[in-house]
């Protein structure tokens, strides 16, 4: 009965670090997308069907593996496109991997304000864990582009599933945001 636990909200709002101090105060794995993102952009960009497939089938696989292990489960980060239904749907698929198996599905939407994303997007520990995102002009440049092309946060009073924290971290450390996730699921 593994759990699955997705941190989602748009670029550089603190997903993976939130889920690194999540990982250290409760049993979860943390899988952020950019294990399997930098990976298969090494190969086939992501920008095409192709690589595109790749990226969410190997997701998918690592998922479906860890909702059928002993594991107490995972936090998994992921960049939401809330106005494409095929996101949504995909979403949707890995959540009834861990259903399946009697796990839980729990999510928690990060949201920040622009400009504190921009200074997010620059720190050590980002670059550190994600070299797709070392050439900080090309990052900040998709930062941009996807503000303005995607829709990243709901709108107010808008959840796609139970088990649903929205958060404003613009002023909120990664660690208290952590505590506050793991109190509000019980974990």
């Amino acid at each position: 009965m593994a759990t699955l636990l997705v941190i989602m909200g748009p670029q550089a709002v603190g997903k993976m670090t939130v889920g690194q101090e999540l990982a250290k105060i409760t049993d979860l794995k943390l899988f952020h997308n950019h294990m399997t993102l930098d990976l298969v952009e090494n190969f086939i960009s992501i920008g095409t069907q192709a690589g595109w497939d790749l990226l969410c089938q190997l997701r998918y696989d690592v998922l479906e593996a860890i909702a059928n292990s002993e594991l107490e489960g995972v936090i998994f980060t992921f960049n939401m496109n809330f106005d494409n239904r095929q996101w949504i749907d995909y979403m949707n698929s890995l959540v009834a991997l861990f259903e399946k198996n009697k796990g839980a599905a729990y999510f928690v939407e990060l949201e920040a304000d622009f400009e504190e994303r921009l200074l997010r997007n620059k720190t050590e520990n980002r670059l550190l864990y994600k070299p797709s995102k070392r050439n900080v002009e090309r990052s900040e440049a998709s930062l941009c582009n996807m503000a303005k092309h995607m829709r990243m946060n709901t709108h107010d009073g808008e959840q796609l599933h139970t088990n649903w924290l929205k958060i404003n971290n613009t002023n909120i450390t990664a660690k208290n945001c952590a505590k506050m996730i793991k109190e509000n699921f019980s974990l």
